[in-house]
This record gives C-alpha cells, structure tokens and sequence, in this order.
C-alpha cells in the first residue's frame, strides 16, 4: 500500500460517531497514522510505540465503556480490540528488531482498517451510549456530502 493511500485516512465528518469523548480519541487515532505514515525510517519504532500506548488506552477506554454500560455486542468489539493490540505488540518487537517494512504495512493496514471499524462498530456504541446517557441518537452534522441525485429525482 502506498503513502498516498494512507494520506485517505485523513479525519473528516465521514468519521464523526456524534459521541465527543470517542471523537476525540480518534482523531488522535487518525493524526498518528499519518504522522506515521510520513515518519523517517530511525522514527518508525518510536512511533510505533506510542501508537502501541495509544490503541492500549483507547482501546481500554472503549472496552471499559462497553462493560459499564451493558453494550449488548461487546464481546465481538473487545475481541477486535485485543486483536489489533496484540498485532501493535508483535508488529513494535519486529521493527525494533530492525523489520521497517512489516511497521509500514501496519500502518496502511490500520488505515485500511479503521473507517470500517468506526462505521460498524464504534458507531454502534456512539449510539448506546448517546442514548443511554442523553435518551436519544447523537447528532451529527457532516460537511461536503455527496448526494446520488438521481435517486432524489421526483418522477413527473
């Protein structure tokens, strides 16, 4: 995968869930895949690490949310969590230990991964907890959306 494929990952409204506090911590998300997917090879390692940090305290964030809370799918969603952890720890030994081409498919690989994972999971729990803590799905507004007009087209 190319640098410019991961550059599609850049945080806009498409990626909103309407729930500020899981917001927040993904466009984190978003900023240090493309920090690292513009780093310097002697960098990779180190950001790497902190990207490890990251999805260890996002990802506990999340899953502690979805325990409180009773989120009925919480099982499939901490399993996907650990799964991704478990592939930062063993992708971070292998470019410490010198492998920077397995940490730059990483990368592109997360970037690949998140839209779907915001949009079928994270939105779900947007929405519970939204609910849960307000009464009501979030709201949220996006900016520069496409329409297929033609399906809009009022037959005459």
């Amino acid at each position: 995968m190319s640098a410019e494929h991961v550059d599609e990952l850049a945080w806009n409204d498409n990626l909103l869930l309407g729930y500020e506090p899981m917001d927040a911590v993904h466009r984190e998300f978003v900023a240090q895949i493309a920090s690292l997917s513009q780093c310097a090879e002697e960098d990779l390692a180190d950001g790497l690490a902190r990207l490890h940090e990251h999805l260890k305290e996002h990802f506990d964030a999340e899953d502690a949310l979805m325990v409180q809370h009773d989120f009925p799918p919480r099982d499939c969603h901490i399993d996907e969590h650990a799964a991704v952890l478990k592939s930062a720890r063993d992708v971070l030994a292998l470019v410490q230990e010198g492998d920077v081409a397995i940490g730059r498919d990483f990368v592109a690989h997360l970037a690949d991964w998140f839209p779907g994972h915001t949009t079928h999971l994270d939105s779900a729990l947007a929405h519970w907890m939204v609910k849960r803590l307000h009464g009501g799905k979030p709201v949220v507004l996006r900016r520069h959306m496409s329409f297929d007009h033609g399906a809009a087209e009022l037959s005459a």
